[in-house]
């Protein structure tokens, strides 16, 4: 795929010291757009072909896959309109406008963006290119974790956020393919936790709604394509709470010196929270993202110091 960057894998001796783990950091939010998005758009993208990009592509998003679908329309110079909540942030409407993408902004959640936008496709023709419900976008984002298989051959496990499991069923397929013995283990939000419950068995009632910092992966019910091959193949799944997402925030902020989304924060924060158990093991945490509403550090701030009892993160 032309124009991804393979993303490098970093090392922080602070942390493997605090978790008791040798932790590599697969930083996906200095990809092209601010994160691994861009892979599975792009693949979807290019996979069209001349009569279906004459047509022109359509897309529904909160945020970083708008940016994605934008950037991969303008490289094969394919029309493209972008349905968006009515409160997208305003920094991700003009990135997703900067690469040349018409943007929409209707409805008050990305439910009512995405319904918006299958009516623009059905009324048009215009392929719909979907977040994380389809093979091609579910390969693509399958290549953040073939890069780290190529970065740390010897890596125990793998973390990676789940919102509607696009990543992590890519990262399960080339993982259980190429590196069977590597475990990867799902993280969500504890508020919105959908993919967790079904797994657990704990799904009785849908979720009434979803609510995270970690805007990123806030989503209602696991993907019908998705969610399969996640029962399938993962070795477990596990909540972070807004505490210990705002926590590893401010901790890659501040021993990193690198600014991460709270989707993007997920798989540290699980590790940090000793939520992914085992002897001392290579693991390899997918930093999603770095999109990040730079206003909201203070709220961030005050989250992290609601943590009880626990070491505060300066004294770490």
């Amino acid at each position: 795929m032309h124009n991804v960057h393979r993303t490098p894998m970093k090392q922080s001796s602070t942390l493997n010291q605090m978790t008791g783990h040798d932790v590599f950091l697969k930083m996906e939010n200095q990809q092209r757009t601010g994160s691994f998005k861009l892979r599975g758009a792009l693949n979807k993208i290019c996979s069209l072909t001349k009569e279906e990009a004459a047509k022109g592509i359509v897309c529904a998003s909160a945020g970083n896959h708008a940016q994605g679908v934008a950037l991969g329309a303008s490289q094969r110079l394919i029309t493209a309109k972008v349905f968006m909540p009515k409160k997208t942030p305003q920094a991700k409407v003009q990135a997703t406008e900067s690469y040349g993408a018409r943007v929409v902004l209707t409805g008050e959640t990305y439910q009512e963006a995405y319904t918006a936008a299958r009516e623009e496709m059905l009324a048009t023709g215009a392929t719909f290119v979907h977040a994380f419900d389809d093979e091609e976008v579910m390969a693509g984002q399958g290549t953040v974790a073939l890069e780290m298989l190529q970065q740390c051959p010897d890596l125990d496990t793998i973390v990676v956020p789940v919102g509607g499991g696009g990543l992590i069923s890519g990262t399960l397929m080339a993982v259980k393919t190429f590196s069977p013995h590597v475990k990867v283990i799902g993280v969500q939000a504890s508020g919105a936790p959908a993919t967790y419950d079904r797994f657990k068995g704990t799904d009785t009632v849908p979720l009434s709604g979803v609510k995270s910092i970690a805007d990123g992966i806030l989503v209602k019910k696991p993907g019908k394509l998705t969610y399969p091959i996640i029962d399938r193949l993962v070795d477990d799944i596990v909540t972070v709470n807004e505490q210990e997402i705002a926590s590893a925030i401010l901790f890659l902020l501040e021993r990193e010196k690198t600014l991460v989304e709270g989707a993007g924060a997920a798989s540290v924060a699980s590790v940090l929270a000793e939520k992914v158990a085992g002897a001392r093991k290579k693991i390899g945490c997918i930093v999603s993202g770095g999109n990040v509403d730079v206003s909201r550090l203070t709220e961030y701030q005050k989250l992290s110091e609601q943590t009880e009892g626990k070491q505060s993160i300066a004294s770490g």
